[in-house]
């Protein structure tokens, strides 16, 4: 099937510093470009992924569930570490469980996470009867578009295959077993008024991370999908001042490392002119019987 409009994963070959952006349960890339391509102007590299299932129309996503999802992204993150030296993991809601879990399982390989909305719990009493109801009820309403903005629109399924939710189910069970692995610094934003993930589940991610360097941010004027919403200038600036202080270490170890390998070289140059300039003065003094 063909991707909607607006809907294509989006990469950019930067510098040595590279962002993986996890996007949302029904949702597609679109909500995350302008986080891309606002890190991708300052000079980094980024890898934004179409989850398989999402995209294109709700009866593809039937198909999948939570290990082609976090396989995706599992793939992208091993492509980054091959071309960057430092890789951190952003999500938006599912997206933000997803980076949690690839935090957990590749340690210190991801050098930090932002996480926007993160969803840690499917919710409600219908939650519980999904084992079962899936088999009777294909689908559900579309939780797209939950933004407070006027005029944005997130591209996204209008309806929720119950056999995806019954899976995302297990996948963010399975991911709240997994958050005392989670030890990298940590920047959680999280909208004061959100339709779709509670506050609860940002309570919980906070409570159960191991990490000691951690942020959190409210968000006072967005719904859900802030990435799209009022303070979305805001996840933008606080989200790139987070990789670019946790990166200034190392930046400027390398460059004294450059500096020290410049040192070193500049004197076994100057060694090397002496050594010829030693050998010169012996060959005249044996050609003058000196």
């Amino acid at each position: 099937m063909p991707v909607l409009p607006g809907a294509e994963p989006y990469r950019h070959e930067g510098g040595e510093v590279g962002v993986l952006l996890c996007h949302g349960f029904t949702g597609s890339p679109q909500p995350l470009r302008p986080w891309a391509e606002y890190l991708a102007k300052r000079g980094l590299t980024v890898s934004l992924p179409l989850l398989p299932g999402h995209g294109t129309r709700w009866e593809d996503m039937r198909l999948t569930g939570w290990q082609d999802w976090y396989a995706e992204v599992d793939r992208e993150l091993r492509a980054l570490r091959e071309r960057c030296t430092q890789v951190f993991v952003f999500g938006l809601s599912m997206g933000g469980a997803l980076a949690l879990r690839l935090a957990a399982k590749y340690g210190e390989e991801v050098s930090g996470i932002v996480v926007v909305n993160p969803a840690n719990k499917v919710h409600g009493l219908s939650a519980r009867a999904l084992p079962v109801l899936r088999h009777f009820v294909p689908t559900t309403k579309g939780i797209t578009s939950d933004i407070a903005k006027e005029g944005e629109v997130e591209i996204g399924y209008d309806r929720v295959p119950l056999h995806a939710a019954h899976s995302l189910r297990n996948f963010l069970r399975l991911v709240d077993g997994e958050l005392p692995q989670v030890t990298q610094p940590m920047l959680l934003l999280h909208s004061v008024q959100d339709h779709v993930v509670p506050l609860a589940d940002s309570a919980r991610v906070l409570g159960r991370v191991s990490s000691t360097d951690v942020t959190e941010i409210l968000l006072e004027q967005s719904y859900h999908v802030a990435t799209l919403d009022h303070d979305r200038d805001r996840i933008f600036e606080e989200s790139f001042a987070f990789v670019d202080r946790l990166t200034a270490g190392t930046d400027k170890e390398a460059e004294s490392g450059r500096a020290d390998e410049a040192d070193e070289a500049d004197e076994a140059d100057g060694t090397d002119r002496v050594d010829q300039v030693g050998q010169v003065g012996q060959q005249e003094g044996t050609a003058t019987g000196g």
